[in-house]
């Protein structure tokens, strides 16, 4: 009883990032959803192919359940660096996205029918730490999703300032654009302030 309280807990928890990361693709142009806006070319949808990636590695290869019964070009060891990081003109966003939904559920019928203590072997760690139990890859996994979660939610804001958690539920103090606006001024003033001490 313990152990499926806890597992549903920590699917509780991976599930609500997920959804999070998703929902910030909602109402976006593919333009919006592709473009890297950070220096190392960070973006939405390259965030949802990563983490898919991720969770099929973990959760599917880890276990001796694997995903990809033919790994895709940007799965492979000889892939260009950064490769699941961004999505090319021919993946589309339904793709990207139908993918990464499809790896949950894969994800989700490994937590269920594995034990906490279930021993796994992760094929990418050095060989003296390969040995891992599907705890410790639930907990590596959901504050890996959480991590991304919260990069997608910069990334957003910096596309057309909306944010928040998942619909109706900003997560955030009450203002509007001109308050936000005043507030970051002040913040602005504040670091130059303190940079001149």
């Amino acid at each position: 009883m313990i152990e499926s309280s806890a597992k549903a807990d920590l699917l509780r928890y991976l599930q609500v990032a997920r959804e999070a990361l998703l929902w910030k693709l909602d109402g976006l142009p593919e333009y919006d959803v592709r473009r890297p806006l950070t220096p190392t070319g960070t973006n939405l949808l390259g965030l949802v192919k990563h983490l898919a990636g991720v969770e099929a590695g973990y959760f599917g290869d880890t276990f001796g359940r694997p995903f990809f019964d033919a790994p895709p070009p940007w799965y492979l060891e000889d892939a260009e660096p950064n490769a699941d990081m961004w999505a090319a003109a021919d993946e589309s966003r339904e793709a990207i996205v139908g993918l990464y939904r499809r790896v949950w559920a894969h994800s989700d019928a490994a937590v269920a029918a594995l034990a906490l203590d279930a021993v796994g072997h992760v094929p990418w760690w050095p060989e003296e730490r390969r040995e891992v139990t599907l705890h410790h890859v639930l907990v590596r996994v959901l504050a890996d999703t959480h991590r991304h979660a919260g990069h997608a939610d910069i990334v957003r804001e910096l596309i057309d300032g909306a944010v928040g958690m998942w619909e109706g539920n900003a997560s955030m103090p009450p203002g509007d654009r001109t308050s936000w606006g005043s507030h970051r001024r002040r913040l602005e003033r504040v670091a130059r302030e303190a940079d001149h001490r």
